[in-house]
């Protein structure tokens, strides 16, 4: 069975259709067998009119009992029908479809499903679909829903995949070994696809779902675990010297650190002095101080007779990590270096001779670290800022440029522990769980566009006053099917009508690197007034006179997103504003601003997220080189995730290359998965 076949070679798809698909990621006939629902509709069980309740979908089974009449009205032709069973009378009403003239009888019983209208005991119902008693063709079953599918309408796409799976039928491999199917219980792989697609009731999904989640929770695990067995095989790490103590560099900050950051420094110290490798991932809220913890890291490194690596995502963030450390370790006769992209040709050949004889401490660099002549004559500590930035590969390059150096990785992405002690296999974990206590609370609002006025006269409040703003949008370019401000079309409005007397800039994803660089410096020398972006400065640099973010069509973004976003305000002195203009009324976009609005902490807003929006991509696991998930939600799948950990571990104990004849399914689904990302 060719699960890699061009889906436009399936039944129903052609040339036309092909372009929809590939756009929504359907590739292959495994893509589109894959392509999971969002929803289900449950058209089997029939409802008595009277027991419909206003603005719910429901099916109802019902006499025809009057002729269907025909409205002309402006623009459209409306036609109506009456109906009723044995409770109560319905009016069904159906715009511009003339064929439904002549379809039906009086007398005769119909299905319809749609959505129910019921002012004061008056049921209307528009637009449904409908059988007649003797047919099911589109009602009497549980329908699937999938996700955005551009021009593709739901019944197209549904043919479409019935038809893939008609050709599996029968020849679809099982990809787990017999065993696991037996001992949990699980439905084999063809039949999870078909039911998870088309179930005959409830039970059958949730037995499909459970099967397609418990093999990608497995797969995940068992790549982290390799992952994880590659880092901690009994190598001998480096043992830093007792003598080089933190308090002799934290004694001279000019300011106290956190309950929380001494107790980190604490972990870290322990590990630096154990002659095991040191993997800890650093998790702290946007401005709890993770730098700061690194840099002391750093000087006990240097102090002991080794080099520091210091990597950031964006030359900018590497400019300020060297300030930074600059700054505090002055005095120390500690050598700090920048290695980034835009540095000269000259400078960057002397720079590396310098570090390679070890005239260099600490080298703080973006991925031009990475670079294979970039030689460190005795590196002892790398730290990798905001993880997922850089894969797993990135990191174990850098760190094979040293002896089993030791590795702080640093996030700002919040992960509820549970989550990260399981996602984080390959790791350790120590959380800064509190904020300095200078830094000002940010407050936060949920406002309409309709509200636009009042915040754009907000903005220019605060300009008057001396600080900046930024306003991040979700797209580059306009985009056809999603009406949604772009970050230029939005330049444009502001430079020349919003806000013409003041300096109003734009950056974005696609520019060159040294285009961004050079306008996040104007930003943040105050030449900028207003920077309007795309997620890009989600991570990025500290600009303490910038005091308002507005996010645009804050509802396309996620929690955890919008929360990072937030804290690039409020790094100064002055009271820090995040506006999130949204539209949309359902209750999930209210109750995602709600959070947002209620509470600073990264760590309740990360769980909220997860709740309401599901895993995805949420993690980052492409940090990993792992791929997003299809289909299961961390949060709600936790039980699954919890019992395949501790399966996990029993298998790779007892089979550490999954090398024995049972676990060979599981070998070709890692591969396949995971391509060259690991090695088993």
């Amino acid at each position: 069975m060719d699960l890699n076949k061009d889906v436009k070679y399936v039944k129903g798809v052609g040339p036309s259709r092909v372009q929809l698909l590939n756009r929504v990621g359907i590739f292959s006939l495994n893509d589109l067998i894959t392509y999971f629902p969002r929803d289900y509709e449950d058209r089997s069980k029939p409802k008595e009119i009277y027991e419909c309740v206003d603005g719910e979908e429901a099916l109802i089974e019902a006499v025809v009992i009057s002729r269907m009449t025909q409205i002309r009205l402006k623009r459209n032709t409306m036609y109506r029908l009456i109906v009723r069973d044995e409770t109560a009378k319905c009016q069904i009403t159906w715009f511009n479809q003339s064929y439904l003239k002549n379809i039906f009888k009086m007398g005769q019983k119909y299905k319809f499903y749609g959505k129910i209208s019921n002012k004061a005991g008056k049921f209307e119902m528009t637009s449904p679909v409908f059988d007649s008693e003797d047919k099911e063709n589109n009602t009497g079953k549980i329908i699937p829903i999938y996700p955005l599918t551009y021009n593709l309408s739901q019944n197209v796409i549904r043919r479409i995949i019935e038809n893939g799976l008609k050709e599996i039928d029968g020849n679809l491999t099982e990809t787990m070994p017999q065993y696991l199917l037996k001992d949990y219980n699980l439905y084999s792989l063809e039949e999870a696809i078909k039911k998870i697609h088309f179930p005959e009731k409830f039970e059958d999904f949730n037995l499909a779902r459970k099967r397609l989640v418990f093999e990608e929770l497995l797969t995940m695990q068992l790549a982290l675990l390799e992952l994880k067995n590659n880092y901690t095989t009994d190598i001998k790490g480096i043992e830093f010297n007792k003598e080089a103590k933190m308090s002799d560099i934290i004694n001279t900050l000019p300011f106290n650190l956190t309950k929380a950051q001494l107790r980190v420094l604490e972990e870290i110290d322990q590990d630096m002095e154990s002659d095991k490798p040191m993997n800890r991932l650093l998790q702290g809220d946007v401005g709890s101080g993770k730098t700061v913890v690194a840099m002391i890291a750093a000087y006990k490194a240097v102090k002991s007779g080794y080099q520091a690596a210091i990597m950031a995502p964006t030359a900018i963030l590497a400019s300020q990590h060297l300030e930074s450390f600059q700054e505090l370790l002055k005095g120390q006769g500690i050598r700090c270096e920048l290695l980034i992209s835009s540095i000269t040709k000259k400078k960057k050949e002397e720079l590396k001779e310098r570090l390679a004889n070890g005239e260099i401490d600490i080298l703080i660099g973006t991925h031009a670290i990475l670079e294979e002549n970039v030689v460190f004559k005795n590196l002892g500590l790398v730290v990798t800022d905001e993880q997922h930035r850089f894969g797993v590969k990135q990191r174990t390059t850098i760190v094979e440029k040293g002896e089993h150096p030791d590795v702080i990785v640093m996030t700002a992405t919040p992960i509820p522990r549970t989550l990260a002690l399981i996602l984080y296999g390959d790791l350790d974990i120590s959380i800064i769980d509190e904020l300095p206590p200078n830094r000002k609370q940010i407050e936060t609002y949920a406002v309409r566009k309709s509200l636009s006025d009042r915040v754009n006269n907000f903005i220019k409040e605060q300009i008057k006053a001396g600080r900046q703003a930024y306003v991040v949008c979700p797209l580059v370019e306009e985009n056809e099917e999603m009406d949604l401000k772009s970050v230029e079309a939005l330049y444009k409005t502001y430079k020349e009508e919003t806000f013409k007397d003041y300096n109003v800039a734009y950056l974005h994803g696609k520019m060159k690197a040294k285009k961004k660089d050079e306008i996040m410096n104007d930003f943040k020398d105050g030449k900028i007034d207003i920077l309007i972006s795309t997620t890009v400065i989600e991570v990025g640099v500290n600009v303490p006179n910038s005091s308002i973010m507005v996010v645009e069509n804050a509802e396309r973004f996620g929690l955890a997103q919008l929360h990072q976003l937030r804290g690039r305000v409020g790094r100064g002195e002055y009271q820090s504003y995040c506006i999130l203009k949204y539209e949309g009324n359902s209750d999930t976009i209210r109750e995602r601003m709600k959070v947002m609005v209620d509470t600073n902490d990264g760590f309740v807003i990360s769980e909220k997220d997860l709740e309401l929006r599901g895993s995805g991509d949420f993690f980052g696991t492409e940090q990993h080189g792992l791929p997003a998930f299809k289909i299961a939600n961390l949060f709600t799948d936790m039980p699954i995730l919890k019992a395949v950990q501790s399966l996990s571990i029993k298998i790779l104990s007892e089979d550490p290359k999954l090398e024995k004849k049972e676990n060979k399914p599981l070998k070709n689904l890692i591969k396949d998965k995971f391509k060259e990302r690991i090695e088993i």
